[in-house]
């Protein structure tokens, strides 16, 4: 029957360095959804500040060498 159910074990053969920590809730130092959600969000919002700012430089360039 165990072939029905699920393992619970979620760390598997993990070293206990690379496991998380366990308080009475469930891990801790975990990040959230949320946290994670925040984080896509920002990293996005970088990469297209960080292109603007690509284009800016490259437009001041030519707009330099072209006179």
């Amino acid at each position: 029957m165990g072939f029905i159910f699920s393992d619970l074990d979620l760390d598997g053969d993990a070293p206990v360095r690379a496991r998380p920590a366990v308080g009475d809730w469930g891990p801790v130092e975990v990040p959230s959804t949320a946290g994670k959600k925040r984080g896509r969000l920002i990293a996005v919002g970088l990469f297209i500040v960080a292109g603007a700012a690509l284009l800016v430089a490259s437009y001041l360039w030519f707009k330099a060498i072209h006179g």
